[in-house]
């Protein structure tokens, strides 16, 4: 069901995950900050539930803190307020983990680092693959690592109706480990150095953070399955990277967007007659007749797949299919299996990659790759893998 792209709050399935380390606060003020006191202009966005993303001290902070009969910071803020319900337990409370499973206590070293990008960008993406739903995501806590991960992660993935933020507390309650929203009735706390204050009198805003989608770059695998944050980040780069197409002939492979993989004789063969072509700056092609074999297709055609095939010469079926030429049955149909391999494979990126009829009629096709962007020559075979 669609949503308006400008009211994230109209969202039946409404996200605020914030990373978090030992300052749980943050969780209490950017939820004010929402749901409560939205910025002049803005509409509330009243969270259908909150996660968090933190360390084992974290999860064990947060949970004392916000969760516990006493103080119970959030369920205080949701009565004071008289908030709808909010779907907040320590079952929404995610610990990140090492390469072994167990709960990271602090993030201090590479490997560290690593598995928090990993875990939060896996989050993230499971949140975004759900089409009825909008995520506020904060990086007020936590590691200043950790913040940077979820933020970058929420621009790989994220769509329209997803906010990136930080929240604001002005002085003196900035860094007061008893202040968590301001109160609607005056509530006096002490500060740091025994210096007393109104909590009812504290200012928070949230400072909202635009973000660039890269989503629309990630090949589909990515955002339907597991993905390390490397591996993200590495899909984005290809896509916004100059188109470069490179064709193995022997090897049965190509690079494209800098990813090898291979390709069958017959979608290879038709692939390099275009590339071909545009290596030499020659004009479009029409198709063959749809029901009369074309011997000079045939001709171009087979030139490519002896490259290809060397010695073992053609298979028997593609002999018999161009005993007497090719017809457009068989151009569209190798044309169609090619172009489903680049979007499987390459995902959006494959745009460059894919042979285009023009958008005229009558259609005349052409790979559109300048002569600077395609080559031939032999590709290292690590990492390709065989369509079938």
């Amino acid at each position: 069901m669609p949503y308006a792209r400008e009211h994230p709050g109209a969202y039946p399935r409404r996200i605020l995950v914030a990373v978090t380390g030992l300052s749980p606060q943050i969780v209490t003020e950017t939820l004010y900050a929402l749901a409560v006191a939205p910025a002049q202009g803005a509409s509330a966005f009243v969270p259908s539930e909150i996660h968090l993303i933190t360390t084992r001290s974290g999860a064990e902070k947060a949970r004392l803190a916000l969760l516990s009969d006493e103080p119970g910071w959030f369920h205080r803020l949701c009565r004071d307020y008289a908030l709808p319900p909010i779907d907040f337990a320590a079952e929404h409370i995610h610990v990140l983990t090492d390469a072994a499973g167990d709960p990271l206590e602090d993030i201090r070293s590479p490997d560290d680092n690593r598995c928090a990008a990993d875990g939060i960008t896996e989050l993230v993406r499971d949140f975004t693959a759900d089409p009825d739903c909008a995520l506020h995501v904060s990086i007020a806590g936590g590691r200043k690592t950790m913040g940077f991960f979820l933020g970058y992660a929420l621009s790989l993935y994220g769509r329209p109706q997803d906010r990136l933020s930080h929240v604001l507390v002005a002085e003196p309650f900035e860094s007061s480990s008893a202040f968590y929203y301001p109160t609607p009735a005056s509530q006096v706390i002490e500060l740091a150095g025994g210096r007393l204050a109104d909590a009812a009198s504290a200012q928070i805003t949230l400072a909202d953070l635009p973000i660039v989608s890269l989503r629309h770059g990630l090949p589909a695998a990515l955002l339907t399955g597991h993905a390390s944050y490397n591996e993200a980040v590495a899909a984005a780069r290809l896509a916004l990277a100059p188109p470069q197409l490179t064709i193995d002939l022997a090897g049965r492979r190509i690079r494209a967007a800098g990813k090898v993989f291979a390709l069958p004789p017959a979608e290879l063969a038709l692939l390099s007659v275009f590339a071909r072509r545009a290596l030499r700056g020659e004009p479009p092609l029409p198709a063959p007749p749809k029901e009369v074999p074309d011997a000079e297709w045939r001709k171009r055609y087979r030139v490519e797949l002896h490259w290809i095939n060397g010695l073992l010469g053609e298979s028997e079926r593609t002999e018999k299919a161009l005993r007497d030429g090719m017809d457009g049955r068989y151009f569209s149909s190798r044309l169609s299996k090619l172009n489903e391999t680049l979007n499987r494979q390459l995902g959006p990126a494959a745009a460059p990659y894919r042979i285009s009829n023009g958008s005229k009629r009558p259609p005349r096709y052409c790979l559109t790759l300048p002569p600077s962007a395609v080559g031939y020559g032999e590709i290292d075979a690590v990492g390709a893998r065989a369509e079938d």
